[in-house]
């Protein structure tokens, strides 16, 4: 499917350090890609409801790190599915009286619409598990093939015992494993199933269900084996960093991970014939599992199964500025579980202000021909905006540590704006380091 049009990102002088994120696998810094290429899969939204803030805080994490990436020099590959059949959009739209198709596209364009709005890059394959289907059933029966399924009732099954890997994303121990299976849409409970933890591969079609043939019947897939197969057809066996909301880890991010292990680890790549095996070595899929944070209303985590949302497309409709929401946002560590009040909307519109202000400040200076640093190499860069530009690309390189970087910036402004210190010249530099590390455009509309 199409993904949304890419903002314009300024290119900028140098490059800062190796940008270290967190890993969830090893729970430690890693660094998170050693280039010359960088590979991302970011799992995507259910299109189900519209784009909230929690949507916007995990998108924009990882919109911090491909930005860095490309700024490092890195040549990018990023991708992104959309679960457009699952049991929530079949569910609400049948409470709703919707055709479910109708339903996923329209939240899908609200969702792009969005995503343009704050300036996230667009992925380079942003892929609806529909469209995907042929490479699920692939990848399912590479499965098959190497007896990791088997049938319950008609619906096919991946056998955990499959993977003797299992468990290494999350760490977590048997008991917190089923409690987050029961929770986060598994089926533990059912009878018959060779391990609680065993995940639907294939769900045999129900009435008045979609469905569509495959190996394993008439059915449509599960969760799981979706972006294992997305991931690997896009980005390769191996590639660098897996990204998600905390939610995620378990089960969906192990067992994607476990899919494609059981599939094509341990040599089974070259086995099944599939392309560039011979290059790909253990371990398969990510070598980073990185999380963000969940946000919260009124203390609770901001989800749509507890309708305590706030919509990014209302925000805008209301007349917010884009930037102003993910100023909002990048405010808090992507990292951070964190809450969104009636404070913090308009002390990022402040900030935005007072940053465009700055700008206008710091070039209206420069115009008047106050005295400015020797030209650095390169360009007739001045010494205040160079120092502004390091000093954002480091605390970035430090586990995107966003926060940081906006107080940075806010020293830089209180510099121009209270301090009287001449930053002749230094306004095209931060605005154009701001833009393509922060993705805030400080233009006046």
């Amino acid at each position: 499917m199409d993904s949304w049009p890419a903002a314009t990102v300024p290119e900028l002088p140098g490059r800062g350090p190796d940008a270290v994120i967190w890993d969830t696998a090893s729970g430690g810094p890693a660094v998170a890609a050693r280039g010359p290429r960088a590979a991302l899969y970011a799992c995507g939204i259910t299109p189900y409801d519209a784009t909230h803030i929690g949507h916007a805080a995990t998108y924009i994490a990882w919109d911090l790190l491909v930005r860095y990436w490309r700024d490092y020099g890195l040549r990018v590959r990023y991708a992104q599915n959309v679960t457009d059949v699952d049991d929530p959009l079949l569910e609400r739209a049948m409470r709703d009286g919707q055709d479910w198709r109708e339903l996923a596209q329209r939240e899908i364009d609200r969702f792009r619409s969005d995503m343009a709005a704050l300036r996230v890059l667009p992925p380079d394959h942003l892929v609806g598990a529909v469209e995907a289907l042929g490479e699920i059933e692939e990848l399912s029966g590479v499965l098959a093939d190497r007896g990791a399924l088997y049938d319950l009732d008609g619906d096919t099954y991946f056998s955990r015992s499959a993977d003797p890997a299992f468990g290494s994303v999350s760490g977590y121990d048997a008991a917190t494993m089923l409690a987050l299976a029961a929770e986060r849409g598994g089926d533990p409970g059912r009878a018959g199933k060779k391990d609680p933890l065993d995940a639907l591969v294939w769900l045999a079609s129900r009435p008045g269900e979609p469905h569509w043939g495959s190996r394993f019947g008439s059915g449509r897939p599960g969760w799981h084996v979706e972006c294992a197969a997305i991931a690997t057809r896009y980005l390769g066996l191996e590639f660098d960093v897996q990204a998600g909301g905390t939610d995620l880890i378990f089960p969906h991010h192990e067992l994607s991970a476990s899919h494609a292990r059981a599939a094509y680890g341990n040599g089974a790549a070259e086995a099944v014939g599939l392309a560039g095996a011979a290059a790909a070595a253990d371990p398969v899929f990510a070598r980073v599992y990185c999380h963000a944070g969940m946000v919260r209303l009124g203390g609770e985590k901001m989800s749509k199964s507890l309708g305590n949302l706030v919509f990014v497309s209302r925000l805008r409709e209301s007349g917010t500025d884009p930037m102003a929401i993910r100023l909002a946002i990048l405010a808090h560590h992507y990292r951070q579980d964190w809450d969104w009040t009636d404070d913090g909307l308009p002390a990022a519109q402040r900030r935005l202000d007072r940053w465009r202000a700055a700008v206008k400040a710091s070039r209206a200076s420069g115009a008047s021909g106050a005295a400015v640093e020797p030209a650095l190499a390169g360009g007739p860069l001045d010494r205040a905006g160079a120092a502004v530009l390091g000093r954002i690309r480091e605390r970035l390189a430090d586990d995107l540590d966003a926060p940081a970087a906006l107080a940075i910036v806010d020293s830089w402004a209180d510099a121009v704006l209270d301090d009287g210190v001449s930053e002749a010249r230094s306004a095209p530099l931060v605005a154009d380091a701001i833009d393509a590390l922060l993705g805030v455009d400080l233009g006046d509309d």
